[in-house]
């Protein structure tokens, strides 16, 4: 089977940042599925690893990336039973093992869903990853209650992403919250209002834009873009007894303390956690893909999908990637394969 891969951690620039090559189909067996991979979507973390997981070395066999995924089931192994041969799924993926980048794929059946019978195969694409994310961030970490908690106000950081476009809709439809969104640019403010925000403020001016709304302390924040760089200001913004959720990282270690008088919850948000570590509710992101799919076919969520590349190729990811790497992207971009 043909597969897109990497054996050096290079530019996306370099004619080798990926290279196609062909490889071996595997085989289904326990919990797996066997799918036959139809479109897939690029998300920061799959730039982030290309560009650190072959730094100082060249890999003997190309490393595959790639997770957010819609095929069709071809085989299945002898553990599974929630789908069966032919039918057409959605899911995210395990960071541990092979991505999405190839013709064929293994994925554990407890995290995958049905995909969106009303959206076309790209539409469907750009849903998990993000959509389990901002899910898992509102209502596994937070646990958000949509009727005790109904009006209470979210800061969504980097509204017009792929991960701050689904929760932006989540936190609206679902969690019945008032939905605050950073965005600066014409197009990213227009597409977080798109998206159902309440209000879209500039995040370079952020505590006078959220004095100017009438909304100076928030009661959760959801940072998908910058931790350190938020870190003072969200301890200054969160409301007493507060929740602050973020799925980016830190250079150096963050002052917990400044959190204490206001007695603020701080969580970590990670999708592949559940997959890593196969966690006693592994499978939780079976329920959350197949809620959402129902969210979709109902017309209560809409894809965050903004860009389709048609056609598997090296060229095509190359494209994508670049798109990440800007660091304006807004929604999602997805290969049709």
């Amino acid at each position: 089977m043909k597969a897109i891969g990497f054996k050096q951690s290079l530019p996306i620039t370099d004619a080798n940042s990926f290279i196609e090559f062909e490889t071996e189909k595997p085989k289904a067996s326990g919990y797996d599925l066997l799918v036959k991979v139809h479109a897939n979507s690029v998300n920061p973390v799959d730039f982030k690893i290309r560009q650190t997981a072959a730094l100082d070395t060249v890999l003997e066999t190309p490393k595959v990336i790639g997770w957010d995924a819609v095929g069709i089931v071809e085989a299945v192994g002898e553990q599974t039973s929630k789908f069966k041969i032919g039918d057409a799924v959605y899911y995210a993926g395990d960071i541990s093992k092979s991505g999405s980048n190839s013709e064929y794929q293994l994925i554990d059946e407890r995290i995958v869903g049905i995909k969106p019978k009303n959206l076309s195969i790209a539409e469907a694409a750009a849903m998990p990853l993000t959509g389990l994310t901002a899910y898992e961030a509102l209502f596994d970490r937070i646990k958000v209650n949509p009727d005790k908690d109904q009006g209470k106000t979210v800061l969504v950081l980097a509204g017009a992403g792929g991960v701050g476009s689904i929760a932006i809709q989540l936190a609206k439809k679902i969690g019945n919250l008032t939905v605050i969104a950073t965005a600066s640019r014409p197009d990213s403010i227009q597409w977080c209002k798109d998206m159902g925000a309440d209000f879209v403020v500039n995040h370079h001016h952020l505590k006078e834009e959220l004095d100017k709304i009438g909304h100076s302390q928030v009661n959760y924040i959801l940072d998908f873009v910058d931790l350190e760089g938020y870190w003072d200001v969200a301890a200054e913004i969160i409301k007493p007894q507060g929740h602050i959720v973020s799925i980016t990282e830190s250079s150096k270690p963050l002052n917990l303390d400044i959190l204490k008088l206001k007695s603020v919850t701080f969580s970590w948000e990670l999708m592949y956690t559940r997959s890593l570590f196969t966690t006693d509710d592994i499978e939780r992101q079976h329920e959350i893909l197949n809620h959402i799919s129902e969210l979709l076919d109902n017309g209560t969520l809409k894809t965050t999908l903004s860009t389709t590349l048609n056609g598997f190729t090296a060229d095509n990811l190359k494209k994508a990637h670049k798109i990440q790497e800007s660091g304006k992207s807004i929604g999602k971009t997805v290969l049709l394969f």
